[in-house]
């Protein structure tokens, strides 16, 4: 369009060297291009720019007559938006501008009167509604369809409007386009792109673009068409068809819509009109090959011709998304790297586990904060006893708990989901959760728990008691009531290519955090290069093993704990060999015992009571011994390193179990790693009795083994002293939990009671807890790097945090030079999708994904 880029340059006509951008005219309006480009049967189309909408807006008309002049004098046009991101909205289309009596009545002759009535009566009502702004119900009485319908419209408009419907098309367009502007420039269109991550300053462009009308004698309809099931990503042809219909028409509920292939179902386009049908096949194959993505075509037939309308990417549910992406790749339409691309790795979540189905029925009781991803249902239990009892029954049980403990963890292996009213996203059930890969909702304060009469009671005043079927969806915190459908996890062989490009490019290691045997299988089987932290307290809750470490806990004497451990060894020698297997030679780095020890006495009357009975000891005993252990801030007490400090026996009889297991297994050297640590000599200390344990070993089975000894960074201290604490160490582990915790003096148990007002006012722009503080927590993190390579130049740097499984944090831990991170099992194909975009995106520099660039 030459002389409209002349005369008014906002606005260009369409053709294959149109200077027309995502940018400056939206992203409509490419799409529509790169379809001319292909020649494709694109009806002819003016794109207005950003900035001609803004005019528009202001007050500042473009030269109609310019526009006009580019379409037949009898063309019926429509106006289409064209926002840079068609998430962000916009405007409906107005269809059939041009239609006036004389166009009735001219096409009343060639297209029928039924029609060319459909035609004026749909445009009326649509200028009527969103240019005159009109309220519809004036025309609520009117009959559906027809010539009589359209004349009592017409007559309702001129009452309404108080003159006539306009006849002039230019005037028509005008009113149209202004509307258009104004809708996109006005406050609440504003707040709603806002809301969907839009610039407040977003542009919108327009396209005019002549109608293929879709009515009329022969076969006309609208409708649209993919290649590929928008859940499955499967190769399909899906969509619909509605002859005599425009727009979107066939997508209405309640229309009969044909098939597009032959369907056993009804009546197809391809039945109907083969021929239309194949020209529309063949037309959206090349849409997915030169435009090299899955798109779903909006297309219009008329008189058997097939015009297309429109081409978008097709929505897509995260597995359709890796599917999609690995099969493009696969038929060579991408290379596989940008397929990597194409995929959110915090998408991959839905398809490692179950998910509440996108169109059921939800009855929420309440809402938290989304822990651990994942849906799950059963029946409401109160107790780690009760879910337990559930499990050996066979049914399915959702555990309930103000708060869970280390003693819960077993309840929480029998449950299959759990919810708590206190915690944040590193509270005890939130890290347990994610490493059990249970669906885990905390800080559900909108419930209130009743513990002794085993109920929650919602805010509406129901009351769900024990016993009643619930559902936990884990990726949005609410609690539902009852049982509503469900979509099962999907690990296809698209998944698993995906994960092995992934590898491929990759620069960063990426571990598992695993605590038990059933977590290292699931570590094995997302393909863990080792396990990064092993916690072993959780090994001492057992049934069997609490009563001795209770015993333990009761000897006054170094000799005494040294016996009573003795009982405990071959537990955690079996517990270790266990593990060592399962990984087959992997790394597996098993951090010492780290909770203070009050957290394995009973702390109510009868617990205590049994607690006397088991141990021969008076009540009063015991409870003296209860008090003299508790602490005024235990997680700020005696607890990880001071504890193989001031009671080595416990550090002594794990030493020994790791050893012998490794011996055992066969397996490469094990990685013991010590808590807490905060000074240099603390290592020296355990190091001098962990090597002798290892000397004794030795000599006593005759095998010659070696092992790495590292330390788990968890305070401030140990950061900025890292230089020398790395003298004395192999490995250097940061603890981002604690570290977090201890950085901003926050519980990361309790902070989730305030954290979401202090995001919202922005204390905080995001959660520290959940996504790594670049900034704070960050330059601790970066001083440890620092410091530590520089005290030990070959020290292995990682975190073993919860924030090892956040693309966010695997960005800044690459760019800082950790060699791997660590994270929960389930959260093992997240960081390795994340780690290989970003390893991607720095050597092509392509655009980074979003967390790239935190």
């Amino acid at each position: 369009m030459q002389k409209m880029t002349t005369d008014t340059p906002q606005a260009t006509l369409i053709t294959q060297a149109a200077p027309i951008a995502v940018v400056t005219h939206g992203g409509r309006a490419k799409c529509l291009q790169r379809l001319v480009r292909l020649d494709l049967p694109v009806p002819r189309t003016v794109a207005l720019s950003f900035d001609a909408v803004h005019a528009i807006a202001a007050g500042e008309m473009v030269d109609l007559d310019a526009i006009l002049s580019e379409f037949p004098e009898d063309a019926i046009l429509c106006v289409r938006p064209s926002s840079e991101d068609p998430d962000w909205g916009g405007p409906g289309a107005v269809l059939n501008i041009g239609m006036n009596d004389a166009r009735f009545v001219s096409l009343s002759d060639t297209l029928g009167k039924e029609a060319a009535s459909a035609l004026y009566l749909r445009f009326v009502q649509a200028y009527a509604v969103h240019v005159a702004r009109l309220d519809p119900d004036v025309f609520e009485d009117v009959e559906d369809g027809g010539p009589d319908a359209l004349s009592e419209v017409l007559h309702a408009y001129e009452a309404e409007a108080e003159e006539p419907f306009p006849q002039n098309r230019g005037e028509q367009l005008a009113a149209v386009l202004r509307s258009m502007a104004r809708a996109w420039e006005g406050t609440t269109a504003r707040l709603l792109r806002e809301a969907k991550g839009a610039p407040a300053d977003a542009g919108l462009g327009l396209i005019v673009q002549e109608m293929a009308l879709g009515l009329g004698q022969g076969e006309c309809g609208s409708g649209v068409m993919q290649l590929a099931n928008s859940q499955t990503g499967e190769p399909q042809v899906t969509g619909r068809y509605l002859s005599q219909s425009q727009g979107r028409d066939a997508l209405g509920g309640g229309v009969e819509a044909m098939f597009l292939a032959q369907d056993d179902r009804g009546r197809s386009l391809q039945d109907e009109a083969p021929e239309a049908f194949a020209d529309l096949s063949r037309h959206a194959a090349l849409m997915r090959a030169r435009l090299r993505e899955e798109m779903q075509v909006e297309f219009v037939i008329e008189n058997n011709q097939v015009h297309i309308l429109d081409g978008v990417r097709i929505q897509r549910s995260a597995r359709a998304a890796v599917k999609i992406a690995v099969r493009l790749a696969e038929d060579g339409v991408i290379p596989a790297e940008e397929a990597l691309m194409r995929v959110d790795a915090h998408a991959l979540n839905e398809l490692l586990h179950r998910q509440v189905a996108p169109d059921a029925t939800r009855d929420v009781l309440g809402r938290g904060i989304a822990a651990s991803p994942g849906a799950a249902r059963g029946k409401l239990v109160f107790t780690a006893a009760e879910a337990q009892a559930s499990a050996a029954r066979g049914e399915p049980c959702i555990l309930a708990r103000r708060e869970t403990s280390p003693e819960d963890v077993r309840g929480m292996h029998a449950a299959v989901g759990v919810v708590t009213e206190k915690g944040g996203m590193t509270s005890h059930a939130a890290v347990i959760g994610r490493g059990l890969g249970l669906p885990c909702i905390v800080g559900v304060s909108s419930l209130r728990f009743n513990m002794r009469r085993k109920q929650l009671i919602a805010p509406d005043g129901r009351v769900v008691s024990a016993g009643t079927q619930v559902t936990l969806d884990g990726s949005t915190g609410e609690i539902l009531l009852g049982e509503p459908e469900m979509l099962e996890a999907a690990q296809d062989d698209a998944f698993q290519t995906m994960m092995a490009w992934a590898d491929e490019a990759r620069d960063i290691g990426i571990r598992a955090n695993a605590d038990t045997p059933e977590d290292a299988i699931t570590a094995r089987k997302f393909d863990a290069q080792g396990i990064g932290l092993c916690r072993t307290e959780h090994m001492f809750f057992e049934p069997g093993r609490l009563t001795v470490m209770r015993e333990m806990i009761f000897a006054d004497t170094s000799e005494g704990r040294a016996a009573v451990l003795a009982r405990l060894l071959p537990m955690q020698r079996d517990d270790f060999r266990e593990l060592f297997r399962i990984m087959g030679g992997l790394p597996v780095c098993i951090r010492l015992f780290d909770p203070p020890l009050h957290e394995f006495l009973p702390t109510t009357t009868t617990g205590q009571r049994e607690l006397a009975e088991a141990l021969g000891l008076p009540i009063s005993d015991v409870t003296r011994r209860v008090e003299e252990m508790g602490e005024y801030n235990p997680m700020l007490g005696l607890r990880g390193v001071r504890l193989g400090v001031t009671v080595p026996e416990i550090y002594d009889m794990q030493a020994r179990a790791i050893f012998e297991a490794s011996l055992e297994a066969s397996s490469t050297e094990p990685e013991i790693m010590i808590p807490l640590v905060s000074a240099k000599r603390e290592v020296e200390l355990v190091k001098a009795r962990i090597d002798a344990v290892a000397a004794a070993v030795r000599a006593e089975r005759g095998q010659d083994f070696s092992y790495r000894l590292g330390v788990m960074v968890e305070t401030p201290r140990a950061a900025l002293r890292a230089d020398e604490i790395a003298q004395s160490t192999e490995f250097m582990s940061f603890g981002t939990n604690d570290l977090t915790q201890m950085t901003y003096g926050l519980s990361r148990d309790d902070a989730g009671r305030f954290m979401s007002d202090y995001v919202q006012k922005g204390v905080f722009p995001e959660d520290p807890f959940h996504r790594l503080d670049v900034d704070g927590v960050g330059e601790l993190l970066q001083l440890g790097v620092q410091r530590g390579r520089e005290g030990r130049p070959d020290v292995v740097l990682s975190i073993c945090g919860e924030h090892g499984g956040n693309p966010e944090s695997i960005a800044f831990c690459r760019m800082v030079g950790f060699d791997y991170v660590s994270c929960s099992p389930f959260r093992v194909p997240v960081a390795r999708l994340a780690a290989a975009q970003l390893a991607i995106a720095e050597k092509t520099g392509q655009i980074s994904p979003t967390y790239a660039n935190n």
